[in-house]
């Protein structure tokens, strides 16, 4: 070994690995204004006038309509002081408090003559206070001058001021407004607790804590508040009626949400007051009419709600469902759905008008598929297109399948993917008026070698492509009168993400377009009033301007007559002819689609006439949701025997009370029964066997048969 091998020591071994800075890493420390600044933004002894901008304009404003009623409400208070005064000392000299013992001990006769001379003697003590107090006045007048009037006149002013400061509860004194109330509130908090408490919102004995005082947004009031312990945001939007009434408001004026998110808990209220009908003012143009196109993956512009807040329409991955009674609008919003799609030159149009009119001969023009009218020949041709997009649909899904991941990172649609024209993906319309025509038809036609009623395979292809077209590219938008389980099946209602009802005869009407028991959360478009043209319920399926967690709102549609109509069209196939978009009924090619219909009829899961088939039976829409939810579960052998209602309400998102009198009419009722806890133990629960429940299933089954 030679004296170099002897210098080599043996290492360790040595593995493939990262470098890696052992380095602490560097944590940022905040500065001392930071510090300060989170201080005093979570400090209680703080007050929230100094917080922000807004809540120190807020507090100036407050302060400077304080000093300017500061006199008139010191007037009143003296006046109400002597008042009070007057009254405690009428009471005093009558010997009331003995009258009314003798009364009650039923001895006024025996005590007749020592309360007449106990009477007399204060109405002396009074005489001779009201003299000894005049000549000391004077006295001290003629000594010290009239300082001395002002002296005493407004020590005097200031007792009877004290003495008739508001209290509530105190005889006399409790706050009584008469005639409108809907800026006395703003001003006096006051009468807003009483208003809550005349609408049995809260109990006599608690209040409300002001979050943020009244001020002035747009055309009325806002204002939130936090109600008493165990007090629910949701009954105050439930009962807004009788709140409005208590306000002395109509109803139409008052708007009342829930406050969610960071800000907002189970309690927070957010109340708005216009100062008079908000949907009484000229209806506006959409502004549609200023862009020059549109992208169909942006929400598109709907209306205004109350607040005169902007509300967008999402479409894209979703469905929109329009109802009302005639003559309400249907077929204005509705336009206004596909005016955003119209001047996206991307998006191919399949336009079915069975009302017959003109309302949609402007959009023909730029239309892949187009037809107006109500005949056999018109729905027959209704159901080739949708057995088209049924291929169309299953093709799009096994095209993205073959993307790779960037193009396509998920089975979705995406918007680069819809504006290439080699992969002939672009977002696709499935507009229809009066939908309720094609699918009551009762034409038999075969599927899979059975007839059925036409109208009901319709009903089968559309909630198929509700159900899986969205994520293809496929928007369906409804529009139709009063839809039930007749003009709209069930299964389809269920899947239709968006909704907006118009005026409507009753709160039925209202919930079967909004959903099950929509009107026990305050949303019922029933009470919209006739002169309200274009005015609705919006229940959306997404986010818009006032935030995701709106369950529904009111809104104002935009006005879009006939003469802007057709500029849209126009400027929408303009578009076309530019982009080279043009195809189908636009180019004069209404060719026949070849369609393998058995393979249509296996997509859609169309086994009409079997009784086991749930989904092709019109099942009333409670007993269908609770069907739904429970799935497998409902399964005669390997499914659960019972189900509890707490259960079934929170999933459902119902009313308990509406819920069971409700399952009841199904002929489910409510039982009592023991189950097993997580811990271990054994309680009795009410809820319904799922025995009972098939049976409801089979119940409406055979009733359907028996229609048919």
């Amino acid at each position: 070994m030679t004296s170099r091998d002897s210098d080599i020591v043996p290492a360790e071994p040595v593995y493939d690995a990262e470098l890696v800075d052992d380095a602490a890493p560097h944590l940022s420390q905040p500065s001392v204004r930071q510090v300060i600044d989170s201080w005093w933004q979570r400090s209680p002894r703080v007050p929230m006038a100094l917080k922000s901008r807004s809540a120190f304009t807020q507090a100036l404003k407050d302060l400077a309509v304080r000093l300017l009623r500061s006199p008139f409400r010191y007037v009143s208070a003296v006046a109400r002081g002597a008042l009070a005064a007057a009254r405690w000392w009428r009471k005093w000299v009558t010997v009331h408090d003995y009258r009314d013992a003798a009364e009650q001990s039923e001895k006024l006769a025996d005590k007749f003559t020592e309360i007449r001379a106990l009477t007399l003697f204060r109405w002396k003590v009074t005489g001779a206070v009201a003299v000894s107090s005049a000549m000391a006045v004077l006295v001290t007048q003629l000594v010290y001058g009239n300082v001395t009037l002002w002296i005493t006149g407004a020590v005097a002013s200031v007792a009877l001021a004290v003495l008739g400061r508001r209290k509530d509860g105190s005889p006399g004194r409790k706050p009584v407004l008469a005639g409108p109330r809907s800026l006395t509130w703003t001003m006096d908090p006051q009468v807003l607790v009483d208003a809550f408490r005349d609408a049995k919102l809260i109990g006599k004995d608690e209040t409300l804590r002001l979050v943020e005082r009244a001020s002035r947004q747009g055309d009325g009031w806002a204002i939130t508040v936090d109600l008493p312990a165990t007090r629910k945001a949701a009954d105050v939007v439930k009962n807004r009626e009788a709140l409005a009434s208590a306000l002395a408001v109509d109803e139409v004026q008052l708007i009342v949400e829930r406050v969610r998110g960071n800000g907002g808990h189970a309690g927070r209220v957010s109340m708005w007051v216009a100062d008079e009908d908000p949907y009484a003012a000229p209806p506006l143009r959409t502004p549609l009419l200023n862009v020059e196109h549109w992208d169909a993956w942006r929400p598109v512009p709907f209306g205004q709600d109350a607040r005169a807040r902007k509300v967008s329409l999402p479409l894209v991955w979703t469905s929109l469902l329009i109802g009302a009674i005639p003559r309400q609008g249907k077929t204005f919003a509705e336009r206004l759905a596909a005016a955003g799609l119209i001047l996206d030159p991307y998006t191919r149009l399949y336009v079915a008008d069975f009302k017959g009119g003109k309302d949609w001969d402007a959009c023909e023009p730029c239309a892949h598929r187009f037809f107006s009218g109500d005949d056999d020949g018109h729905v027959f041709m209704f159901k080739a297109w949708l057995e088209e997009l049924v291929s169309e649909t299953q093709g799009r899904y096994a095209r993205m399948r073959e993307l790779d991941d960037e193009t396509c990172p998920e089975s979705k649609i995406t918007p680069s993917i819809s504006r290439d024209k080699a992969l002939n993906m672009p977002i696709t319309a499935v507009i229809v008026d009066e939908a309720h025509i094609p699918l009551e038809s009762r034409i038999p036609v075969e599927v899979e070698g059975k007839k059925v009623p036409l109208g009901r395979y319709l009903g089968e292809l559309l909630t198929w492509l509700a159900k899986k077209g969205p994520a293809a590219g496929i928007v369906v938008i409804l529009a139709t009168q009063r839809p039930d389980a007749t003009s709209l099946p069930t299964p389809l209602r269920a899947v239709l993400g968006s909704r907006f009802a118009l005026r409507v005869m009753d709160w039925r009407d209202s919930n079967i377009i909004l959903g099950e028991q929509m009107n026990t959360r305050g949303y019922d478009s029933s009470k919209l009033l006739a002169s309200h043209k274009g005015v609705g319920i919006l229940r959306p399926d997404g986010e818009t301007e006032a935030g995701t967690d709106v369950l529904a709102m009111t809104v104002r549609t935009y006005y879009m007559p006939n003469p802007d109509w057709k500029i849209i069209c126009q400027r929408g196939r303009a578009l076309r002819e530019a982009a080279g978009t043009l195809s189908g009924h636009a180019i004069g090619a209404n060719l026949t689609p070849m369609l393998d219909r058995a393979a249509v009829a296996k997509a859609i899961g169309s086994s009409t006439g079997q009784a086991g088939d749930v989904e092709l039976v019109e099942l009333p829409e409670l007993l269908a949701s609770v069907v739904d939810y429970l799935g497998d579960d409902l399964a005669e052998q390997d499914g659960r025997t019972f189900v509890p209602t707490a259960e079934l309400v929170e999933a459902l998102g119902v009313e308990p009370t509406m819920f069971g009198r409700q399952m009841g009419e199904l002929g489910c009722r409510s039982r009592r029964e023991r189950i097993p806890t997580t811990d271990g133990t054994v309680r009795q629960v009410r809820g319904y066997f799922t025995a009972d429940i098939r049976a409801a299933v089979d119940a409406a089954c055979d009733e359907e048969a028996d229609n048919d």
